[in-house]
């Protein structure tokens, strides 16, 4: 059925039906407006305007502390008092910073050379030492040889990588039990 006919058949509400679904429409529209009127805020009955200020009390130009600048006092680096002083303060502050960094490098230094030096005939630095030379020079060999015969690749680089991690964990932890059960530091 179409909307057309189901207009031309009539309405087929009563009278009172009708009266009450324009009640019920009515005050819900009256609620609506009354909920609006709420939230509004009230009406400005008036716009103050004070014009209390005096313009003696304004700044005079001519009066004697105002002060003018140098033309070029955007292109200085340093453009008031209190900046230069801040970057006094902080040029000394890194330069303490800098002092105590080299005074412990040196100091880490000295104490890494003499444990070295102390710890020059321990087996355990010793075949380390021999051993990360050895590697070293055969992989670098053998990558030289995979190169000039052009079958080195990523994938053999990444397994070689793999290959050479995993030696260095499991040397890292028969090093460490060596020295702290074998050949101790001295």
């Amino acid at each position: 059925m179409s909307y057309a006919d189901a207009a031309a058949r009539g309405a087929k509400q009563s009278p009172e039906d009708s009266m009450a679904d324009a009640n019920h429409r009515f005050s819900i529209l009256r609620r609506e407006s009354t909920c609006c009127n709420k939230s509004r805020a009230p009406r400005v009955e008036a716009i103050y305007r004070d014009e209390s200020e005096n313009p003696a009390t304004l700044v005079d130009v001519d009066s004697p502390h105002v002060s003018s600048v140098d033309p070029n006092f955007l292109n200085q680096n340093v453009k008031t008092s209190t900046q230069a002083e801040r970057l006094q303060r902080e040029q000394e502050q890194q330069n303490v910073e800098g002092q105590n960094k080299a005074r412990k490098a040196r100091a880490k230094a000295k104490a890494e050379k003499s444990s070295l030096s102390a710890n020059k005939g321990n087996p355990v630095y010793v075949g380390n030492a021999l051993l990360l030379g050895l590697a070293g020079a055969g992989l670098g060999y053998g990558a030289y040889q995979k190169h000039l015969s052009g079958k080195l690749s990523w994938e053999l680089v990444g397994l070689w990588s793999g290959a050479v991690g995993a030696f260095g964990v499991a040397d890292y932890f028969v090093s460490k039990w060596l020295i702290q059960n074998k050949y101790p530091k001295k």
